[in-house]
């Protein structure tokens, strides 16, 4: 029997890698879809050969035409649809960033507690080809105890004439500024948790027009944020996260540790043990990672493979992350982690 896929929210990444990903696995029909509007849902009913096309994304998740809920929506309408599959019985799968906020991961979170039905989030990409091997590597202690870790997302450019994205309003994005969670996802997988953070941000362009309504709205999700982050292991981790920045460095980590340093970024991954100059990393095939999203999720259903990449459990912990880079930004302070 084929395990039967929904599709809510078929964007660029639905479209690109999810769809076509379930699509690729034996035995596995992307057999329902449910867009912003019918119109729109037809063409990518059209476009992939999906039998179902729905306009309530609720009667998608409650027919029987659906196995497990894949959701590429904008993130204020994860947690809902979320709970609702899982109090259906349905397996869900979605996009990354996890939520709005810390509340609705926790409610997330306790739903698939409650449940028998694999719950797993879209991962951080970054990098994952090197994943495998360098974390091997920090377990053996190559690169000692950590003591500098930075990372810099840099993108985009300065346009106060641009049309408002979902990305810069709060009430469809949350908490979430720019990659900011998922990044702090790829932070903790090799550095763990945090004790403490300042963040400082800004907005340059405050309002934006609506390309749909013309109307100008406020553009409330920041442009520009660093934080400064106490970890656990005892590091200084240092976030800057910039979309009027077209030339910085995109997607860079730098992880500096007593015997040796690893930077992801330019392609791949770099390392140098103490006194050494950096050389890029090289990855036997056989620990080679990559995108395998939608085989993770159907293996988790299939052959109760654990989620790793990511589950409810570890995006509730950079859902926190964000929580607390809100606090600080609102109330000008350290806040100190985990959060009460």
């Amino acid at each position: 029997m084929s395990l039967r896929i929904g599709i809510v929210g078929a964007g660029a990444n639905t479209r690109s890698r999810h769809i076509p990903g379930f699509q690729e696995i034996d035995g596995v029909e992307v057999s329902a879809v449910c867009n912003r509007s019918r119109e729109s849902g037809q063409k990518v009913a059209d476009e992939f050969g999906i039998a179902h096309v729905f306009e309530d994304w609720k009667e998608l998740v409650h027919s029987d035409t659906v196995d497990a809920i894949c959701v590429g929506t904008w993130p204020y309408l994860h947690c809902p649809i979320s709970l609702e599959a899982l109090a259906a019985g349905k397996h869900i799968l979605t996009e990354a960033r996890m939520a709005m906020n810390l509340d609705e991961a926790k409610q997330m979170y306790a739903a698939s507690q409650q449940s028998d039905k694999v719950a797993m989030i879209v991962p951080a990409p970054f990098y994952l080809e090197s994943e495998s091997l360098l974390l091997e590597m920090v377990a053996d202690g190559y690169f000692g105890d950590w003591l500098e870790i930075h990372l810099r997302g840099m993108s985009g450019a300065y346009d106060p004439s641009a049309p408002l994205h979902w990305r810069q309003r709060k009430e469809l994005s949350g908490n979430n500024i720019m990659a900011l969670g998922i990044i702090n996802e790829t932070v903790r997988r090799y550095a763990g948790d945090e004790k403490g953070l300042l963040a400082h941000g800004r907005t340059f362009t405050p309002e934006r027009v609506d390309a749909q309504t013309g109307e100008k709205l406020p553009a409330d999700v920041l442009e520009s944020l660093g934080a400064v982050v106490e970890m656990e292991c005892g590091a200084t981790a240092v976030y800057h996260l910039s979309s009027v920045a077209p030339q910085g460095a995109s997607g860079a980590f730098e992880f500096h540790g007593t015997k040796g340093t690893f930077k992801l970024g330019d392609g791949g991954a770099w390392i140098a043990a103490a006194g050494e100059d950096l050389h890029q990393l090289e990855v036997p095939a056989e620990k080679q990672g990559g995108w395998q999203v939608e085989q993770d999720f159907v293996d988790a259903i299939r052959k109760g493979k654990p989620v790793t990449h990511t589950s409810f459990a570890d995006g509730v912990k950079y859902m926190a992350f964000t929580e607390a880079v809100q606090i600080s930004l609102a109330e000008g302070r350290r806040v100190e982690l985990p959060l009460d």
